[in-house]
């Protein structure tokens, strides 16, 4: 396994392992696609793949998480050329944020321009159902109020400036296009829009906690992902994320059920295909939209 303890990764590292995929394969993706928990399934829609385990890859973490396969596949969709994530990884797998957000940099190095991004959340939201799939407006980052924050350290100009702004965090052009798709889906009614908190984990949260996430302002809670957006807009990428809503989060001390991680992939897996229909959709859009621009 590649890892550098608490060091941040230097640009070297994450030429290296651009460099070594671009030779490895004559995909040049514009569209990455990191799927999260129970959701790889989302690549099986793409031709011409080609797939490169994590632990094959040059300074790549690996996900030890069930439900996270753990390879990087390349193919096309719609005639555009994109990378999925099979897994992604976590704080609470012990990993730095820095190995975290590591393959956002590789994207952004390999001429990526969108990244889509989703995960499995919990549902704070009482209107919120199990099943829903919610675009993500914005996010709270706890962990970053606490100072685990990706960005933190030396910044590299090469990527970002050194204070992003992160008001426009999720493309709106973007989220409008999702709301479309979902319409002519028929599956407008368990489409929702809402704010994205990210907690460390692993444990599930408390009932107190839950009810501190709601008085926030939190539709949902998870433990990913906001270290990946973060990374790729600091790198000036658009980004798109949807949260599938596995669980109710116990806001009620009366409620007897308890969440568990099989469950959340069971949901995973009823919802994989409308998923994979909206992400083929949402990615065709995107290559219409980019023809668009440049006529």
């Amino acid at each position: 396994m590649h890892t550098k303890g608490n060091c941040c990764c230097s640009f070297e590292d994450y030429k290296l392992t651009t460099e070594w995929l671009m030779n490895q394969t004559s995909h040049r993706p514009k569209v990455a696609v990191i799927c999260g928990s129970g959701l790889g399934l989302l690549a099986d829609g793409a031709s011409n793949k080609q797939t490169f385990r994590y632990q094959d890859i040059p300074n790549f973490p690996i996900s030890t998480v069930p439900g996270h396969e753990g390879c990087l596949v390349f193919g096309t969709i719609e005639e555009r050329s994109c990378v999925f994530m099979k897994g992604h990884f976590h704080l609470y797998e012990g990993y730095t944020l820095c190995q975290v957000t590591f393959p956002v940099r590789i994207f952004k190095l390999m001429g990526v321009e969108l990244v889509l991004v989703t995960n499995a959340s919990g549902g704070i939201c009482p209107d919120f159902k199990v099943g829903d799939i919610m675009i993500i407006k914005d996010h709270i980052n706890l962990p970053g109020f606490a100072g685990q924050h990706p960005l933190c350290g030396p910044n590299d100009e090469r990527f970002g400036i050194r204070f992003p702004c992160m008001s426009d965090a999720y493309s709106k052009d973007m989220r409008s296009v999702v709301v479309d798709i979902g319409t002519e889906l028929g599956c407008s009614h368990f489409i929702r829009e809402g704010v994205y908190c990210m907690v460390s984990g692993p444990n599930f949260e408390t009932i107190a906690e839950a009810r501190m996430l709601w008085i926030l302002g939190c539709d949902s809670v998870g433990m990913s992902m906001v270290p990946e957006v973060t990374v790729a807009k600091h790198c000036g990428l658009q980004v798109v994320a949807l949260s599938l809503i596995t669980n109710k989060v116990s806001v009620d001390y009366s409620r007897e059920e308890k969440v568990n991680h099989e469950e959340v992939l069971e949901i995973c897996k009823m919802r994989a295909e409308l998923l994979q229909k909206l992400v083929t959709s949402l990615i065709s859009r995107f290559n219409q939209q980019q023809i668009i621009n440049t006529n």
